[in-house]
């Protein structure tokens, strides 16, 4: 079944006076959700205890967890301790997802860092496939790394990139971010055919079984002409795309269900139950 949930703890849930991330799982099923993406974004250091409380409770109310890697993270980087530092960051992330009772890690690709896009993609493919090396001797190969698209016009991961990465291991899948890849498109990505030929690649390039219940991102948002995505705006803010209703009809068209984590400035557990009713409906 397809998932919705969110990114982080939204407005209301502290609003209602709730602070930790192990309440996240009963008000996430309270209002209709199904999923959370726990943030490391900035540091992957998070308590046995934590993530054994945020397990219990994820199991409790059947919300399906994922673990986003920190931002930090360049996958193409060329500095040997660089690479060192970047393969445990990924591996930290899976460890905290394997105590929380996720499956799935998002990894961003990171900036290309003056490289050509080719070889920073083919440094990227090298740096995953030793990142898995080492995930399998810690008894972490279980986990699935989600490299996630871009919304940065100067950054790795458009969408050929990322299915280039995602063939040098099976168990890897791609993050789709919808609205990175309007913005990265400079709004091109926005009609029911456009998406239908994009995750059609998708399907050709990586085949169904990785493809029927991809994880993905979505938020609508603000770009800039020269570098693409500039900020993630509310459903609520006019004039921004992606148009989900557009996306849904094509999820549903090509029997994808995948788990999409809403990524709006502070709303997205309401615009993430607009998507729900949306699909649904």
């Amino acid at each position: 079944m397809i998932k919705f949930g969110v990114a982080g703890n939204p407005q209301a849930f502290y609003d209602k006076g709730l602070k930790n991330s192990e309440d996240i799982p009963e008000y996430l099923s309270s209002i209709g959700l199904d999923a959370y993406e726990y943030q490391c974004s900035r540091s992957v250091k998070v308590s046995d205890d934590k993530c054994e409380k945020i397990f219990k409770q994820a199991q409790k109310y059947n919300i399906i967890l994922s673990v986003h890697s920190p931002y930090y993270i360049s996958l193409s980087t060329q500095e040997e301790e660089k690479k060192i530092n970047t393969i445990k960051y990924i591996t930290d992330t899976m460890s905290v997802a394997k105590k929380m009772g996720a499956t799935r890690i998002v990894v961003h690709a990171g900036a290309l860092l003056g490289l050509d896009r080719e070889y920073a993609v083919e440094s990227s493919c090298n740096l995953l496939k030793k990142a898995y090396e080492k995930a399998d001797e810690l008894g972490l190969g279980d986990i699935t790394i989600c490299p996630e698209t871009m919304g940065k016009i100067n950054q790795l991961g458009d969408s050929k990139e990322i299915i280039k990465m995602c063939k040098v291991d099976n168990r890897l899948i791609p993050t789709i971010d919808f609205g990175h890849l309007y913005c990265r498109s400079l709004g091109r990505l926005n009609s029911v055919s456009e998406w239908r030929n994009e995750l059609k690649m998708y399907i050709d390039e990586l085949g169904i079984d990785r493809m029927k219940n991809f994880h993905s991102h979505f938020s609508k948002m603000e770009y800039t002409q020269n570098g693409g995505e500039k900020r993630h705006v509310t459903f609520s803010d006019e004039g921004f795309g992606p148009s989900f209703e557009d996306v849904a009809e094509v999820l549903h068209e090509l029997n994808l269900e995948p788990t999409i984590i809403c990524e709006s400035a502070g709303t997205q557990d309401i615009d993430s139950k607009s998507m729900k009713e949306i699909y649904f409906r």
